[in-house]
């Protein structure tokens, strides 16, 4: 955040001086408030990553469209097209059944031997069923809690951008929401005493990496997409990354999907084109105007 941050307020003050100065400060409040959301969601979904598998954090973190969902409805009393309901109740199936399969996964993982190990019939009943699982599998139930956590978080976060993003450019906009997010981080890092500079030369490139694609490309354009489209179907395409994430995650960390996990996936992906249908047919009327 802090990356991405300096190389986006250079171009904010050399472009969008004028705007910011003349932000209202209840305008500079929600984009602090975003900002808060932001950085919520990162803490709590990267911290996810040490108890649950890749797979299962980036399931459940790209829940989204279900908390946006209920919040269009109940907050803000939106109505949402059929095929978009049924597109949220599709995905939550598929959370569900992560969900499931990682239970099972502690549940199994319970029965060991006198020393410690596996028993022959704890890992004949796990073959084929947690193969997904690595050492950062240790407390699965834990971190798709903190997973879902950062989903209620960035959902927050899409709900308020789309409420003030119209009022401002998108440099604008992103470089405030984050640099309040990365302040906020720092702050949080110092206090809990986290390490913050001594990496070797491989973790500062990884760190750049994610600060220019993840971020200022990734993030950036959600929020850009937010002023074309509603943000339950923005938060519906997200659910793509559990699929790439996946794949990634069992060439580099050996954590193939079970079967289960395949179909959970399947059925988020499902999730999305159902989703899109009634995005698209909820935008026909727009477009013949």
């Amino acid at each position: 955040m802090v990356l991405a941050t300096v190389v986006l307020l250079p171009l904010a003050l050399a472009t969008r001086r004028q705007e910011i100065r003349a932000l209202a400060p209840r305008s500079l409040a929600v984009a602090l408030l975003a900002g808060l959301f932001l950085a919520a969601h990162f803490t709590a979904w990267i911290s996810s990553l040490e108890y649950t598998s890749v797979a299962s954090s980036a399931a459940l973190v790209t829940t989204n469209p279900i908390w946006v969902g209920l919040a269009t409805v109940l907050v803000f009393r939106e109505r949402l097209p059929r095929l978009t309901i049924a597109g949220i109740a599709i995905s939550l199936l598929g959370c569900l059944l992560i969900l499931w399969v990682d239970y099972r996964v502690g549940d199994l993982a319970t029965g060991l031997a006198p020393d410690g190990s596996l028993s022959d019939a704890t890992t004949d009943r796990m073959t084929g069923e947690i193969a997904h699982t690595s050492a950062s599998g240790r407390r699965p139930m834990l971190g798709n809690g903190l997973a879902l956590a950062g989903a209620v978080c960035i959902s927050a976060y899409l709900l308020t951008g789309r409420r003030i993003a119209a009022r401002f450019s998108l440099l604008a906009y992103v470089t405030m929401v984050y640099g309040a997010a990365a302040a906020m981080l720092m702050v949080a890092a110092v206090v809990t005493g986290v390490e913050l500079w001594r990496y070797p030369a491989t973790g500062w490139a990884a760190l750049a990496g994610l600060a220019l694609v993840p971020q200022l490309i990734g993030h950036t354009a959600f929020n850009w997409s937010l002023r074309r489209l509603s943000p339950t179907f923005v938060a519906l395409s997200i659910l793509g990354e559990p699929v790439g994430s996946a794949i990634l995650a069992s060439l580099l960390f050996a954590e193939v999907p079970s079967v289960l996990q395949l179909g959970a996936f399947a059925t988020l992906l499902g999730g999305i084109v159902v989703a899109a249908l009634g995005e698209r047919a909820a935008a026909r009327p727009d477009a013949a105007a």
